[in-house]
Protein backbone atom coordinates (compact mmCIF):
# COMPACT_ATOMS: atom_id res chain seq x y z
CA UNK A 1 0.00 0.00 0.00
CA UNK A 2 2.92 2.34 0.70
CA UNK A 3 4.10 1.72 -2.84
CA UNK A 4 0.72 2.77 -4.21
CA UNK A 5 0.76 5.93 -2.09
CA UNK A 6 4.29 6.86 -3.17
CA UNK A 7 3.47 6.36 -6.84
CA UNK A 8 0.28 8.36 -6.49
CA UNK A 9 2.11 11.18 -4.71
CA UNK A 10 4.74 11.28 -7.44
CA UNK A 11 2.02 11.42 -10.08
CA UNK A 12 3.31 8.33 -11.91
CA UNK A 13 0.35 6.07 -11.18
CA UNK A 14 -3.39 6.08 -11.75
CA UNK A 15 -5.25 6.99 -8.51
CA UNK A 16 -7.85 4.36 -9.39
CA UNK A 17 -5.27 1.64 -8.65
CA UNK A 18 -4.83 2.92 -5.12
CA UNK A 19 -8.58 3.07 -4.61
CA UNK A 20 -9.08 -0.47 -5.88
CA UNK A 21 -6.23 -1.83 -3.78
CA UNK A 22 -7.65 -0.29 -0.61
CA UNK A 23 -11.19 -1.49 -1.42
CA UNK A 24 -9.83 -5.01 -1.95
CA UNK A 25 -7.89 -4.92 1.31
CA UNK A 26 -10.99 -3.83 3.20
CA UNK A 27 -13.16 -6.61 1.76
CA UNK A 28 -10.51 -9.21 2.56
CA UNK A 29 -10.51 -8.09 6.21
CA UNK A 30 -14.27 -8.08 6.82
CA UNK A 31 -15.28 -9.16 10.31
CA UNK A 32 -18.30 -8.90 12.57
CA UNK A 33 -18.40 -5.40 14.01
CA UNK A 34 -18.63 -5.72 17.78
CA UNK A 35 -19.14 -1.96 18.21
CA UNK A 36 -21.88 -1.40 15.64
CA UNK A 37 -25.35 -2.77 16.21
CA UNK A 38 -28.48 -2.57 14.09
CA UNK A 39 -31.48 -1.93 16.31
CA UNK A 40 -33.59 -5.05 16.59
CA UNK A 41 -37.28 -4.52 15.92
CA UNK A 42 -38.33 -7.52 13.81
CA UNK A 43 -40.03 -10.20 15.85
CA UNK A 44 -39.39 -12.91 13.25
CA UNK A 45 -37.04 -13.74 10.39
CA UNK A 46 -35.78 -11.07 7.99
CA UNK A 47 -36.02 -12.07 4.32
CA UNK A 48 -34.71 -9.05 2.45
CA UNK A 49 -32.53 -5.95 2.77
CA UNK A 50 -31.79 -3.00 0.49
CA UNK A 51 -29.53 0.05 0.83
CA UNK A 52 -30.51 3.11 -1.20
CA UNK A 53 -27.96 3.92 -3.95
CA UNK A 54 -28.09 7.73 -3.68
CA UNK A 55 -26.37 8.33 -0.33
CA UNK A 56 -25.85 4.71 0.77
CA UNK A 57 -27.21 5.81 4.13
CA UNK A 58 -30.72 4.36 4.54
CA UNK A 59 -31.55 0.66 4.64
CA UNK A 60 -34.85 -1.20 4.29
CA UNK A 61 -35.69 -4.61 5.71
CA UNK A 62 -38.66 -6.88 5.14
CA UNK A 63 -39.80 -9.48 7.65
CA UNK A 64 -41.56 -12.83 7.65
CA UNK A 65 -44.42 -11.24 9.61
CA UNK A 66 -45.11 -8.70 6.83
CA UNK A 67 -43.39 -5.77 8.56
CA UNK A 68 -41.03 -3.29 6.88
CA UNK A 69 -38.39 -1.28 8.77
CA UNK A 70 -36.30 1.71 7.67
CA UNK A 71 -32.88 2.27 9.31
CA UNK A 72 -30.36 5.12 9.31
CA UNK A 73 -26.82 3.70 9.01
CA UNK A 74 -25.10 7.02 9.71
CA UNK A 75 -23.02 7.31 12.87
CA UNK A 76 -23.99 10.67 14.38
CA UNK A 77 -22.19 10.08 17.69
CA UNK A 78 -18.77 9.98 16.00
CA UNK A 79 -17.77 7.30 18.50
CA UNK A 80 -16.70 3.71 17.74
CA UNK A 81 -19.69 2.22 19.59
CA UNK A 82 -23.07 3.08 18.16
CA UNK A 83 -26.40 1.63 17.08
CA UNK A 84 -28.05 2.10 13.69
CA UNK A 85 -31.43 3.47 14.71
CA UNK A 86 -34.86 2.72 13.28
CA UNK A 87 -36.37 5.80 11.63
CA UNK A 88 -39.83 4.35 11.03
CA UNK A 89 -41.57 1.07 10.42
CA UNK A 90 -44.66 -0.51 8.92
CA UNK A 91 -45.74 -2.78 11.75
CA UNK A 92 -48.62 -5.20 12.15
CA UNK A 93 -50.96 -2.39 13.23
CA UNK A 94 -50.27 -0.24 10.17
CA UNK A 95 -53.29 -0.11 7.82
CA UNK A 96 -51.14 -0.73 4.74
CA UNK A 97 -49.04 -3.59 6.12
CA UNK A 98 -48.59 -6.76 4.06
CA UNK A 99 -50.66 -9.68 5.32
CA UNK A 100 -47.92 -12.26 4.85
CA UNK A 101 -44.16 -12.51 4.51
CA UNK A 102 -42.36 -9.66 2.69
CA UNK A 103 -40.02 -11.27 0.16
CA UNK A 104 -38.43 -8.22 -1.52
CA UNK A 105 -37.93 -4.57 -0.68
CA UNK A 106 -36.20 -2.10 -3.00
CA UNK A 107 -35.56 1.63 -2.98
CA UNK A 108 -36.50 3.67 -6.02
CA UNK A 109 -33.07 3.90 -7.73
CA UNK A 110 -33.03 7.69 -8.21
CA UNK A 111 -34.12 9.11 -4.84
CA UNK A 112 -35.23 8.05 -1.37
CA UNK A 113 -38.77 9.41 -1.67
CA UNK A 114 -40.15 6.08 -2.79
CA UNK A 115 -39.62 2.36 -2.20
CA UNK A 116 -41.33 -0.88 -3.21
CA UNK A 117 -42.22 -4.10 -1.44
CA UNK A 118 -43.70 -7.43 -2.51
CA UNK A 119 -45.15 -10.23 -0.46
CA UNK A 120 -46.63 -13.70 -0.29
CA UNK A 121 -49.99 -11.91 0.00
CA UNK A 122 -49.89 -11.60 -3.84
CA UNK A 123 -49.27 -7.85 -3.87
CA UNK A 124 -46.59 -5.39 -4.91
CA UNK A 125 -46.80 -2.02 -3.15
CA UNK A 126 -45.22 1.32 -4.02
CA UNK A 127 -44.65 3.40 -0.88
CA UNK A 128 -44.27 7.13 -0.29
CA UNK A 129 -41.36 7.32 2.16
CA UNK A 130 -42.42 10.67 3.64
CA UNK A 131 -45.97 9.63 4.53
CA UNK A 132 -45.23 5.90 4.87
CA UNK A 133 -48.41 5.13 2.96
CA UNK A 134 -48.89 3.00 -0.17
CA UNK A 135 -49.07 5.26 -3.24
CA UNK A 136 -50.05 2.39 -5.53
CA UNK A 137 -50.64 -1.34 -5.39
CA UNK A 138 -50.51 -4.19 -7.90
CA UNK A 139 -52.40 -7.45 -7.42
CA UNK A 140 -51.39 -10.84 -8.84
CA UNK A 141 -53.00 -14.26 -9.12
CA UNK A 142 -50.21 -16.03 -7.26
CA UNK A 143 -47.55 -15.62 -4.60
CA UNK A 144 -44.95 -12.95 -5.38
CA UNK A 145 -41.40 -14.30 -4.94
CA UNK A 146 -39.33 -11.41 -6.26
CA UNK A 147 -39.42 -8.04 -7.99
CA UNK A 148 -36.80 -5.61 -9.31
CA UNK A 149 -36.54 -2.12 -10.81
CA UNK A 150 -33.73 -1.27 -13.21
CA UNK A 151 -30.94 0.73 -11.51
CA UNK A 152 -30.04 2.52 -14.76
CA UNK A 153 -33.31 2.93 -16.69
CA UNK A 154 -34.11 6.38 -18.08
CA UNK A 155 -36.58 5.39 -20.82
CA UNK A 156 -38.91 3.09 -18.89
CA UNK A 157 -40.33 2.65 -15.38
CA UNK A 158 -40.92 -1.09 -15.47
CA UNK A 159 -40.89 -3.34 -12.44
CA UNK A 160 -40.18 -7.00 -13.23
CA UNK A 161 -42.17 -9.34 -11.00
CA UNK A 162 -41.70 -13.08 -10.46
CA UNK A 163 -44.73 -14.94 -9.15
CA UNK A 164 -46.10 -18.45 -8.82
CA UNK A 165 -47.15 -18.09 -12.45
CA UNK A 166 -44.70 -19.15 -15.16
CA UNK A 167 -45.12 -15.73 -16.80
CA UNK A 168 -42.90 -12.78 -15.95
CA UNK A 169 -45.02 -9.71 -15.21
CA UNK A 170 -43.80 -6.24 -16.19
CA UNK A 171 -45.57 -3.46 -14.27
CA UNK A 172 -45.35 0.21 -15.19
CA UNK A 173 -45.64 2.21 -11.99
CA UNK A 174 -46.18 5.45 -13.91
CA UNK A 175 -49.37 4.17 -15.53
CA UNK A 176 -50.26 1.86 -12.64
CA UNK A 177 -50.86 -1.16 -14.87
CA UNK A 178 -49.14 -4.33 -16.04
CA UNK A 179 -47.72 -3.32 -19.42
CA UNK A 180 -46.89 -6.77 -20.80
CA UNK A 181 -45.97 -10.36 -20.00
CA UNK A 182 -42.89 -12.44 -20.87
CA UNK A 183 -43.68 -16.07 -21.66
CA UNK A 184 -41.17 -18.91 -21.91
CA UNK A 185 -40.73 -20.50 -18.48
CA UNK A 186 -42.84 -23.50 -17.47
CA UNK A 187 -42.87 -23.08 -13.68
CA UNK A 188 -42.88 -20.28 -11.09
CA UNK A 189 -40.39 -17.42 -11.35
CA UNK A 190 -38.19 -17.30 -8.24
CA UNK A 191 -35.72 -14.54 -9.17
CA UNK A 192 -35.63 -11.51 -11.48
CA UNK A 193 -32.82 -8.99 -12.06
CA UNK A 194 -32.33 -6.09 -14.47
CA UNK A 195 -28.90 -5.54 -15.96
CA UNK A 196 -26.94 -2.66 -14.36
CA UNK A 197 -25.45 -1.95 -17.81
CA UNK A 198 -28.34 -2.11 -20.30
CA UNK A 199 -31.72 -0.81 -19.20
CA UNK A 200 -33.82 -3.14 -21.38
CA UNK A 201 -32.03 -6.41 -20.50
CA UNK A 202 -33.67 -8.62 -17.86
CA UNK A 203 -32.60 -11.97 -16.37
CA UNK A 204 -35.07 -14.42 -14.83
CA UNK A 205 -34.60 -17.67 -12.91
CA UNK A 206 -37.29 -20.29 -12.47
CA UNK A 207 -38.20 -23.52 -10.71
CA UNK A 208 -38.01 -25.13 -14.17
CA UNK A 209 -34.17 -24.98 -13.77
CA UNK A 210 -33.83 -22.43 -16.56
CA UNK A 211 -32.37 -18.94 -16.69
CA UNK A 212 -33.48 -16.66 -19.51
CA UNK A 213 -32.24 -13.28 -20.66
CA UNK A 214 -34.76 -10.94 -22.28
CA UNK A 215 -34.74 -7.74 -24.27
CA UNK A 216 -38.11 -6.28 -23.30
CA UNK A 217 -38.24 -4.10 -26.44
CA UNK A 218 -38.49 -7.08 -28.77
CA UNK A 219 -41.68 -8.85 -29.80
CA UNK A 220 -40.01 -12.21 -29.18
CA UNK A 221 -38.34 -10.87 -26.07
CA UNK A 222 -36.21 -13.91 -25.09
CA UNK A 223 -32.61 -13.44 -26.25
CA UNK A 224 -31.40 -16.87 -25.12
CA UNK A 225 -31.74 -19.56 -22.47
CA UNK A 226 -28.52 -20.28 -20.62
CA UNK A 227 -26.90 -23.63 -21.39
CA UNK A 228 -24.15 -24.85 -19.00
CA UNK A 229 -22.69 -27.07 -21.73
CA UNK A 230 -22.38 -24.22 -24.24
CA UNK A 231 -24.16 -26.28 -26.91
CA UNK A 232 -21.90 -29.33 -26.55
CA UNK A 233 -24.19 -31.61 -24.57
CA UNK A 234 -24.65 -35.17 -25.86
CA UNK A 235 -27.78 -35.99 -27.84
CA UNK A 236 -28.67 -38.72 -25.35
CA UNK A 237 -29.50 -36.09 -22.77
CA UNK A 238 -30.91 -33.51 -25.15
CA UNK A 239 -34.21 -33.32 -23.27
CA UNK A 240 -32.46 -31.51 -20.43
CA UNK A 241 -30.57 -29.05 -22.59
CA UNK A 242 -30.64 -25.38 -21.67
CA UNK A 243 -31.27 -26.01 -17.99
CA UNK A 244 -28.83 -23.71 -16.20
CA UNK A 245 -28.92 -25.88 -13.05
CA UNK A 246 -30.02 -29.35 -12.02
CA UNK A 247 -32.52 -27.84 -9.62
CA UNK A 248 -34.61 -24.75 -8.98
CA UNK A 249 -32.88 -21.48 -9.85
CA UNK A 250 -33.60 -19.16 -6.93
CA UNK A 251 -30.78 -16.59 -7.05
CA UNK A 252 -29.52 -14.12 -9.71
CA UNK A 253 -27.00 -11.30 -9.49
CA UNK A 254 -25.20 -9.34 -12.21
CA UNK A 255 -21.64 -8.22 -11.59
CA UNK A 256 -21.38 -4.48 -10.93
CA UNK A 257 -20.33 -3.78 -14.54
CA UNK A 258 -23.17 -5.91 -15.95
CA UNK A 259 -20.82 -8.00 -18.11
CA UNK A 260 -21.44 -11.24 -16.22
CA UNK A 261 -24.36 -12.93 -14.45
CA UNK A 262 -24.09 -15.15 -11.37
CA UNK A 263 -26.79 -17.78 -10.81
CA UNK A 264 -27.47 -20.09 -7.86
CA UNK A 265 -29.59 -23.23 -7.84
CA UNK A 266 -30.79 -25.84 -5.38
CA UNK A 267 -28.27 -28.23 -6.95
CA UNK A 268 -25.74 -26.51 -4.63
CA UNK A 269 -23.97 -24.89 -7.55
CA UNK A 270 -23.15 -21.31 -8.49
CA UNK A 271 -22.32 -20.47 -12.10
CA UNK A 272 -20.88 -17.44 -13.87
CA UNK A 273 -22.19 -16.53 -17.34
CA UNK A 274 -21.20 -14.02 -19.99
CA UNK A 275 -24.30 -11.83 -20.11
CA UNK A 276 -23.75 -10.81 -23.75
CA UNK A 277 -23.26 -14.28 -25.26
CA UNK A 278 -24.85 -16.54 -22.63
CA UNK A 279 -21.64 -18.58 -22.46
CA UNK A 280 -20.89 -20.54 -19.29
CA UNK A 281 -17.44 -19.38 -18.12
CA UNK A 282 -16.95 -22.75 -16.34
CA UNK A 283 -15.64 -21.13 -13.14
CA UNK A 284 -15.76 -23.79 -10.41
CA UNK A 285 -16.96 -22.53 -7.00
CA UNK A 286 -17.27 -26.01 -5.53
CA UNK A 287 -20.34 -26.86 -3.47
CA UNK A 288 -22.40 -23.76 -2.63
CA UNK A 289 -24.93 -24.95 -0.08
CA UNK A 290 -28.44 -23.71 -0.92
CA UNK A 291 -31.22 -24.92 1.34
CA UNK A 292 -33.67 -22.11 0.55
CA UNK A 293 -37.10 -23.13 -0.70
CA UNK A 294 -37.73 -19.64 -2.11
CA UNK A 295 -35.60 -16.76 -3.40
CA UNK A 296 -32.02 -16.35 -2.17
CA UNK A 297 -30.61 -12.80 -2.07
CA UNK A 298 -26.86 -12.61 -2.55
CA UNK A 299 -24.68 -9.72 -3.66
CA UNK A 300 -21.33 -8.72 -5.18
CA UNK A 301 -18.63 -6.17 -4.38
CA UNK A 302 -17.93 -3.02 -6.35
CA UNK A 303 -14.65 -1.24 -7.08
CA UNK A 304 -12.24 -3.99 -6.03
CA UNK A 305 -9.29 -5.23 -8.05
CA UNK A 306 -10.71 -8.74 -7.85
CA UNK A 307 -14.47 -8.65 -7.36
CA UNK A 308 -16.14 -10.80 -4.72
CA UNK A 309 -19.50 -12.55 -4.28
CA UNK A 310 -21.18 -12.73 -0.86
CA UNK A 311 -23.45 -15.77 -0.69
CA UNK A 312 -25.69 -16.93 2.22
CA UNK A 313 -24.76 -20.53 3.06
CA UNK A 314 -26.76 -22.00 5.94
CA UNK A 315 -26.00 -19.80 8.99
CA UNK A 316 -22.92 -18.18 7.38
CA UNK A 317 -21.98 -15.89 4.51
CA UNK A 318 -19.42 -17.34 2.10
CA UNK A 319 -17.09 -14.92 0.27
CA UNK A 320 -15.87 -16.02 -3.19
CA UNK A 321 -13.63 -14.42 -5.78
CA UNK A 322 -15.97 -14.12 -8.75
CA UNK A 323 -13.60 -14.82 -11.64
CA UNK A 324 -11.42 -17.54 -10.08
CA UNK A 325 -13.99 -19.28 -7.86
CA UNK A 326 -11.85 -19.30 -4.70
CA UNK A 327 -13.59 -19.44 -1.34
CA UNK A 328 -11.83 -16.59 0.51
CA UNK A 329 -13.52 -16.81 3.90
CA UNK A 330 -16.73 -17.67 5.71
CA UNK A 331 -18.40 -15.03 7.90
CA UNK A 332 -19.93 -16.58 11.02
CA UNK A 333 -22.24 -14.82 13.46
CA UNK A 334 -25.87 -15.72 12.80
CA UNK A 335 -27.70 -18.30 14.91
CA UNK A 336 -29.94 -19.51 12.09
CA UNK A 337 -30.12 -19.58 8.30
CA UNK A 338 -29.03 -16.43 6.45
CA UNK A 339 -31.48 -15.34 3.74
CA UNK A 340 -30.06 -12.06 2.47
CA UNK A 341 -26.95 -9.88 2.32
CA UNK A 342 -26.28 -6.44 0.83
CA UNK A 343 -23.00 -4.63 0.15
CA UNK A 344 -22.35 -0.97 1.00
CA UNK A 345 -19.73 0.13 -1.59
CA UNK A 346 -18.77 3.47 -0.04
CA UNK A 347 -17.13 1.88 2.99
CA UNK A 348 -16.92 -1.77 1.85
CA UNK A 349 -19.36 -2.88 4.54
CA UNK A 350 -21.66 -5.90 4.39
CA UNK A 351 -25.03 -6.35 6.07
CA UNK A 352 -26.69 -9.76 6.43
CA UNK A 353 -30.04 -10.90 7.80
CA UNK A 354 -31.60 -14.23 8.58
CA UNK A 355 -34.24 -16.26 10.31
CA UNK A 356 -32.81 -15.38 13.74
CA UNK A 357 -34.30 -11.88 13.28
CA UNK A 358 -30.89 -10.18 13.45
CA UNK A 359 -29.16 -7.81 11.03
CA UNK A 360 -25.37 -8.09 11.36
CA UNK A 361 -22.84 -5.52 10.16
CA UNK A 362 -19.52 -6.79 8.76
CA UNK A 363 -16.82 -4.12 8.51
CA UNK A 364 -13.11 -4.04 7.59
CA UNK A 365 -10.62 -4.67 10.36
CA UNK A 366 -8.53 -1.54 10.01
CA UNK A 367 -5.49 -2.70 11.97
CA UNK A 368 -4.68 -5.57 9.64
CA UNK A 369 -1.28 -5.13 7.94
CA UNK A 370 -1.75 -3.50 4.57
CA UNK A 371 -0.38 -5.07 1.38
CA UNK A 372 2.64 -3.21 0.05
CA UNK A 373 3.36 -3.75 -3.63
CA UNK A 374 7.09 -3.07 -3.02
CA UNK A 375 7.15 -5.71 -0.31
CA UNK A 376 4.95 -8.01 -2.36
CA UNK A 377 7.45 -8.09 -5.21
CA UNK A 378 10.01 -9.64 -2.83
CA UNK A 379 7.68 -12.49 -1.84
CA UNK A 380 7.19 -15.71 -3.79
CA UNK A 381 3.79 -15.67 -5.50
CA UNK A 382 2.61 -18.61 -3.40
CA UNK A 383 2.84 -16.42 -0.25
CA UNK A 384 0.60 -13.70 -1.68
CA UNK A 385 -3.13 -13.71 -1.08
CA UNK A 386 -4.78 -15.11 -4.21
CA UNK A 387 -7.02 -12.05 -4.53
CA UNK A 388 -3.96 -9.85 -5.09
CA UNK A 389 -2.36 -12.01 -7.76
CA UNK A 390 -2.59 -10.47 -11.23
CA UNK A 391 -4.70 -7.72 -9.73
CA UNK A 392 -3.86 -5.19 -12.46
CA UNK A 393 -4.07 -5.71 -16.18
CA UNK A 394 -1.29 -4.68 -18.55
CA UNK A 395 -3.49 -1.87 -19.84
CA UNK A 396 -3.69 -0.46 -16.32
CA UNK A 397 0.07 -0.54 -16.02
CA UNK A 398 0.54 1.17 -19.34
CA UNK A 399 -1.99 3.83 -18.38
CA UNK A 400 0.07 4.61 -15.29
Amino acid sequence: MLGFLSARQAGVDDPLRLRRAEATRRVLSLELNKNKDVERIHGSGINTLDIEPVENRYMLSGGSDGSIVLYDLENFNRTPCYTCKVICSVGRNHPGVHKYSVETVQWYPHDTGMFTSSSFDKTLKIWDTNTLQPADEFYFDGTVYSHHMSPVATRHCLIAVGTKSSKVQLCDFKSGSCSHILQGHTQEILAVSWSPRYEFILATGSADSRVKLWDVRRASACLFTLDPHNGEKSKAASEAINTAHNGRVNGLCFTSDGLYLLTIGTDDRMRLWNSSTGENTLVNYGKVSNESKKGLRFTVSHGCSSEFAFVPCSSTVAVYTIYSGDLITTLKGHYSSVDCCVFQPNFQELYSSGRDGNILAWVPYLREPEPDDTYSEKLPSKQLHSAYEDAWSSSDSEAG
